[in-house]
C-alpha cells in the first residue's frame, strides 16, 4: 500500500516535472520576438516624431532625423525603403532638395526593387527628374534673375551655394526660404554674429532676427 502510494507520488512529480521543463526553440523563438518588439516600438516611436516635426512646419529637422534613423543596423529592408520613400517626399516638397530626393528615389529602385514602396519610388522619381531638368536648363540659360537664381539653387538642393549668392548679392528671401535656411544651420540668431540681419517667423508663430552663421565665427 505505502509502496503504491510513493510509485504514484513518483509519477506525478515525473509529470510535473515533464510539464514544466523548458522548451529551448520555444524560449529562443519568445526571445525574437519580444526583441522584434521592442524594435518595431522603436522604429513607431521614431516614426511619430518624423511626424510631428512635420505637422509643426519643422521639414528640416524632420529630414535629419530620418537621415539618423538610415544609420540604424537594426532596422529592416522594409522600414530601410519606408524611411528613404519618406525622405525622398520630404525632399521634393517642403524640404526642397531635389537632387536628395532623386538619390533616395533611385536607391529605393538599386536595393529595394521589391519593397511596397517601389512602383512610388518610380513614380514621383519621374517628377521630381523633370523639375529638375526644367529648372538646371533655366540655370543654364542665364536667364533668371539673382533672386530666381537663389530660389532654383534652393530648390535643387545647392543650399550652400543659394546661401552664399544670398549673402553676396544682398539678397532678402520670403520667410520660408529664411525658416529652412535656420533649420539647417545657415542662419543663427545671437550678439555675436555679424552681417546683415533678417526678420523671420518659425512655424510655431517664434519671431526671430537672424543672421549668417559663419560670419560669427
Amino acid at each position: 500500500m505505502i509502496r503504491s502510494m510513493f510509485a504514484g507520488a513518483s509519477l506525478i512529480l515525473l509529470a510535473a516535472a515533464c510539464t514544466s521543463s523548458p522548451d529551448p526553440e520555444t524560449d529562443a523563438q519568445a526571445i525574437m520576438d519580444a526583441d522584434l518588439s521592442v524594435e518595431q516600438t522603436k522604429y513607431e516611436l521614431a516614426m511619430g516624431t518624423v511626424s510631428s516635426l512635420i505637422e509643426a512646419g519643422n521639414e528640416q529637422i524632420a529630414i535629419d532625423r530620418l537621415t539618423q534613423m538610415l544609420g540604424d543596423p537594426g532596422m529592416s529592408e522594409a522600414q530601410m525603403a519606408e524611411v528613404l520613400f519618406k525622405r525622398a517626399e520630404l525632399r521634393y516638397g517642403a524640404g526642397s532638395d531635389l537632387e536628395g530626393a532623386i538619390a533616395d528615389l533611385k536607391e529605393i529602385q538599386a536595393d529595394y526593387a521589391d519593397s511596397d514602396f517601389a512602383d512610388d519610388a518610380s513614380s514621383l522619381l519621374e517628377q521630381a527628374e523633370a523639375e529638375y531638368a526644367t529648372l538646371t536648363d533655366m540655370l543654364a540659360s542665364g536667364d533668371v534673375s539673382p533672386m530666381e537664381r537663389f530660389e532654383i539653387l534652393f530648390r535643387i538642393g545647392r543650399h550652400q551655394e543659394a546661401s552664399d549668392l544670398m549673402l553676396a548679392g544682398a539678397l532678402e528671401p520670403d520667410n520660408e526660404y529664411l525658416v529652412d535656411m535656420y533649420q539647417i544651420g545657415y542662419l543663427c540668431d545671437g550678439d555675436e554674429l555679424a552681417g546683415p540681419v533678417f526678420s523671420m517667423t518659425e512655424p510655431d508663430g517664434t519671431q526671430r532676427n537672424v543672421q549668417f552663421c559663419e560670419l560669427g565665427k
